[in-house]
């Protein structure tokens, strides 16, 4: 690692010479997803899954929150359109049933951070992007600021500790995906 002049920071580097390994994959436990995400997800990397409303989004990550409990592989599924009360009801119906598999429901990102550092999940769901929002910023949940610095302090929570994130995205009437690309 080297560390930095400035504000003391430390980054890591590695050569890519060609001596380095392929970073481990985690198995979905779903061949096709883990055959779109090129032999499953990486740790600390982020996933958005963006279709049109209706079309399955939430049930496939229930459903693969599922497959890696059954791996165990701890999950954190965030709701931010869902009940706890709903979501529960939903995955009764796909059979997914571990304590492995933890839900709540919050758009406030801070919240998010807080679950994700006390349960330290292997991988976090967050169902959808355009619910999340921070308090300091003024816009509303959804708008493009506030999609923006989610994400971006999204990607910095996954490459800090290492957690896969899932990202459920909107889709647009003219099947664009909803806030800034």
């Amino acid at each position: 690692s080297i560390r930095s002049k400035r504000k003391g920071r430390t980054f890591a580097l590695e050569s890519l010479s060609g001596k380095s390994q392929d970073a481990p994959r985690l198995s979905s436990g779903m061949a096709e997803l883990d055959r779109v995400t090129g032999g499953g997800f990486v740790p600390g990397s982020v996933l958005l899954m963006a279709g049109d409303p209706g079309i399955g989004k939430s049930t496939l990550l229930l459903q693969m929150a599922g497959g890696l409990a059954n791996q165990d592989v701890d999950v954190l599924y965030i709701s931010g359109e869902e009940s706890v009360n709903q979501g529960a009801l939903r995955a009764q119906r796909l059979g997914v049933r571990s304590g492995r598999v933890q839900m709540a429901s919050t758009s406030n990102l801070e919240t998010i951070r807080e679950l994700a550092g006390q349960l330290k999940p292997q991988v976090l769901v967050i169902d959808s992007i355009q619910t999340v929002f921070l308090p300091e910023i003024s816009s509303a949940p959804g708008s493009i600021s506030q999609v923006r610095e989610c994400a971006a302090q999204i990607m910095g929570l996954a490459k800090g500790s290492g957690i896969s994130v899932f990202l459920i995205g909107h889709v647009t009437k003219d099947g664009q995906i909803a806030g800034p690309k």
